[in-house]
C-alpha cells in the first residue's frame, strides 16, 4: 500500500493528538482569604474544604477538561485588603473567587470582583452577599442569617418548650444584628411580647458585660433560654462571664459559635446549642456529611475544628458544576446556571439559588449541643417562617 506525503502528515498528527494531554491549559480559582491574624480560624477550614474540592475535582479531570490553579492572597484579616487581593488574583486570570465568610469581611474584595465582571463566593450568612447588596455575580454558601435567627426561635420554643427569652446582641458586625433581630421578631410572634424579657448589648472587644449580666440576673423573672449572637473571642467571654454569674439557663447562639476550637475557655460547657453545617463529631445523621468530614480529616491528618469546610467545598463545588453545564468557564455563563439552581446536592447540603436570590434559606441546618464540656449532634431542623427585611 502507497502513502501519500498528506496521507502521512494527517495519521502524525492524528497519533500526537492522541498522546497529548486534553488540555496544557488550567482555569484558576482565587482565593483571597484571612491567612493570617485574627480571622484565621474562621476561613482556615474554609480555606481547606476549598482545596480539598480542587483535589478532588481535578483528579476527575478538572473543569471541561482544564485542572484548577488556585491563585490565593492572603488580606491578612484586614477586610479593605480584599480588594487589592481581587485586583491581584483577577490580573491572574481568576474566573471565580472565594472570599471571607462574613458580609463586612469580604464585600470589599467582592465590590472588585463584581466590576471586572468575575464570580463572588462567600460563606457569608447576610443576605446582601447577592444580588441586592453586591451584584449579580455574587453567591453565599450560608443559610441566611435571619432564617438561622428565626429556626433557633422555632426550635427553643417549639421543640425545647421554652416559654420566656433573653437577647444578648454582639453589636459589631452585620450578621449577629440580622440573627439576633431575626430571633427576637420571630419569638414574639410564638411567645408574644411578653415572652422575650429583655435585650441587650455588647461589643466583641469588651473586657468585661458585668452590667448586662446584672440586668439579667436583677430581673424578677429570669428567662428560660438566652439568645447570645456573638463570634470568638468575645462570644466565648460572654458565655464564660454567664455562666460565672450563676446563669445556668439554656443559651443558644448562631454558626458564627460554630465549633469546639474555643470551648476550652468556658470550663465544662453545658446547655449550649448552636446551628452548624454539619456535626463533626462523628454523629451526623447525613452520610455525606459525615463521608466528607472523614475525607478531610484524612487529608489534613485532624479533625475539623469547625464545619466551616463544608461552604469552602461547595463554593467550588457549585462553580465547577455550574461550569460544567453551561459548557464555559466564562462568569457570566457560569453565573445563568448557578441562578437555576435548585436543591441542588452539593456537600453543604440541598442548595437553591434563583436570580433574585443568591442565598439559601430553607436547607436544613444542623443542631449541635454542649454539654460537660464535649459536643454533639441534635439533629437537623429546617425554619417555617422568616422574613429577610
Amino acid at each position: 500500500m502507497r502513502y501519500s506525503v498528506s496521507m502521512l502528515a494527517s495519521v502524525v498528527t492524528s497519533l500526537l493528538l492522541a498522546a497529548a494531554p486534553a488540555s496544557s491549559e488550567t482555569v484558576k480559582f482565587g482565593l483571597v482569604m484571612s491567612y493570617s491574624g485574627w480571622f484565621q480560624p474562621i476561613d482556615g477550614s474554609t480555606i481547606d474544604g476549598a482545596m480539598l474540592a480542587v483535589k478532588e475535582i481535578n483528579a476527575k479531570g478538572g473543569v471541561l477538561g482544564q485542572q484548577i490553579e488556585v491563585v490565593s492572597f492572603d488580606n491578612k484579616s484586614e477586610p479593605l485588603l480584599g480588594a487589592d487581593g481581587a485586583l491581584d488574583v483577577i490580573g491572574k486570570g481568576a474566573k471565580a473567587i472565594l472570599f471571607p465568610s462574613d458580609f463586612d469581611f469580604g464585600a470589599p474584595g467582592a465590590f472588585v470582583a463584581q466590576q471586572n465582571g468575575v464570580l463572588s463566593f462567600s460563606g457569608a450568612s447576610d443576605p446582601k452577599w447577592g444580588v441586592a447588596g453586591i451584584g449579580n455575580l455574587a453567591y453565599s454558601m450560608s443559610n441566611a442569617s435571619q432564617a438561622q435567627g428565626a429556626l433557633l426561635a422555632e426550635w427553643a420554643f417549639e421543640t425545647q418548650g421554652w416559654k420566656t427569652a433573653y437577647v444578648l446582641l454582639d453589636n459589631t458586625i452585620f450578621y449577629t444584628k440580622s440573627l439576633c433581630g431575626s430571633f427576637a421578631t420571630r419569638w414574639k410572634q410564638l411567645a408574644g411580647d411578653a415572652g422575650l424579657l429583655g435585650e441587650d448589648t455588647f461589643l466583641n472587644s469588651d473586657p468585661s458585660i458585668d452590667a448586662q449580666v446584672s440586668r439579667i440576673n436583677g430581673l424578677e423573672t429570669k428567662p428560660e433560654v438566652i439568645m447570645v449572637c456573638s463570634y470568638a473571642p468575645g462570644g466565648p467571654s460572654a458565655l464564660r462571664q454567664i455562666r460565672a454569674a450563676g446563669l445556668d439557663q439554656p443559651i443558644v447562639s448562631g454558626e458564627s459559635m460554630d465549633g469546639d476550637y474555643w470551648a476550652g475557655t468556658v470550663p465544662n460547657l453545658s446547655d449550649f446549642y448552636v446551628v452548624t453545617y454539619g456535626s463533626f463529631y462523628g454523629d451526623d445523621s447525613d452520610p455525606a456529611i459525615a463521608d466528607f468530614f472523614k475525607r478531610y480529616e484524612a487529608e489534613y491528618g485532624k479533625r475539623a475544628d469547625v464545619s466551616y469546610g463544608l461552604r469552602g467545598y461547595s463554593a467550588v463545588q457549585a462553580w465547577a458544576t455550574a461550569a460544567e453545564r453551561a459548557g464555559s468557564v466564562e462568569p457570566a455563563a457560569v453565573a445563568a446556571v448557578l441562578d437555576t439552581f435548585k436543591d441542588e446536592p452539593l456537600a453543604i447540603g440541598p442548595t437553591t439559588f434563583t436570580p433574585e436570590l443568591h442565598i439559601s434559606t430553607t436547607r436544613p441546618i444542623t443542631l449541635v449541643q454542649a454539654q460537660d464540656g464535649k459536643f454533639s449532634a441534635v439533629g437537623k431542623a429546617t425554619v417555617r417562617e422568616f422574613s429577610l427585611d
